[in-house]
């Protein structure tokens, strides 16, 4: 009679298992509610060198060409003394002896300063760009590659954590975060929470002053409710199926992001067969 339970048991545990390259779905209550399978976007193959090539150029992209005014250093009214006086001959200021608007003074010009006309961006071929977000894509996917990362979730957890188009309804952050908490993934902003730290250099004095670790990626199917709500949980990042890149994927360069997607988000990507 035992042998016969213990049978059963093992093919209740066999039929509870998932099919390979498939998720649960889960409920606002935090329980599954179904399953969903992972679309072929999901099975590229893992290639972190494309993926960290293609997020520095995501990043170099982003940046903002800058530069000192034209005229910094050079709103002074100043003379040179010419030959003949044993100093060096420097501009000064009228009626004084203090050297001013030559590069190598004190308040002065700078002498090779940035340009905006300079080209600081970057470039990558389009094919290598999409197998970039593809691979990161993929390696949202693995359990092994999230944890690896640092992301902290509920070991229960399938990932990428897939829920109901319910939670695009969601309209307070109050309710998203109690969400997130009984899916097990707010442990993850909390993380977040706890990294928050002062910038190291000029940056924290040029509105930058903290710094603070990535916390999950939310994808949704467009702009709702939800949006509004989950945008202003720390370290959280969301996005639609059509905005996703690797560098939002992947930050910094390292694949494996913890991502919470909705079915309607999900079936967007479907539509990826490349």
């Amino acid at each position: 009679m035992a042998k016969k339970t213990s049978k059963k048991k093992e093919e209740e545990k066999k039929q509870a298992e998932l099919a390979p390259g498939k998720v649960y779905v889960y409920n606002l209550e935090g329980k599954a509610d179904g399953e969903a399978e992972l679309p072929v976007c999901f099975k590229q193959d893992y290639r972190p060198d494309v993926i960290r090539r293609a997020v520095v150029v995501i990043e170099a992209n982003k940046r903002q060409p800058k530069a000192p005014k034209n005229t910094a250093g050079m709103r002074h009214s100043v003379q040179t003394w010419g030959k003949g006086r044993g100093v060096a001959r420097v501009q000064r200021l009228m009626s004084s002896s203090k050297a001013a608007q030559s590069p190598n003074n004190v308040g002065g010009r700078r002498a090779h300063p940035p340009q905006t006309a300079a080209d600081t961006g970057k470039r990558l071929n389009r094919k290598e760009m999409l197998m970039a977000k593809l691979s990161a894509l993929s390696a949202t996917g693995q359990a092994e590659l999230v944890k690896a990362r640092g992301h902290r979730f509920s070991e229960e957890l399938t990932v990428p954590v897939v829920v109901k188009d319910d939670f695009e309804s969601i309209k307070s952050t109050k309710q998203a975060v109690e969400v997130l908490s009984v899916l097990g993934v707010y442990d993850d902003v909390e993380r977040a929470l706890d990294g928050k730290r002062i910038r190291a250099g000029r940056g924290k004095m040029r509105g930058r002053r903290y710094r603070m670790p990535r916390g999950p990626l939310v994808v949704l199917s467009g702009e709702c409710a939800g949006w509004r709500s989950v945008r202003n949980i720390p370290g959280v990042d969301i996005a639609t199926p059509n905005g996703l890149n690797a560098s939002l994927l992947a930050p910094g360069g390292d694949a494996g992001r913890l991502m919470v997607i909705t079915e309607g988000a999900l079936k967007a990507m479907g539509g990826w067969d490349r």
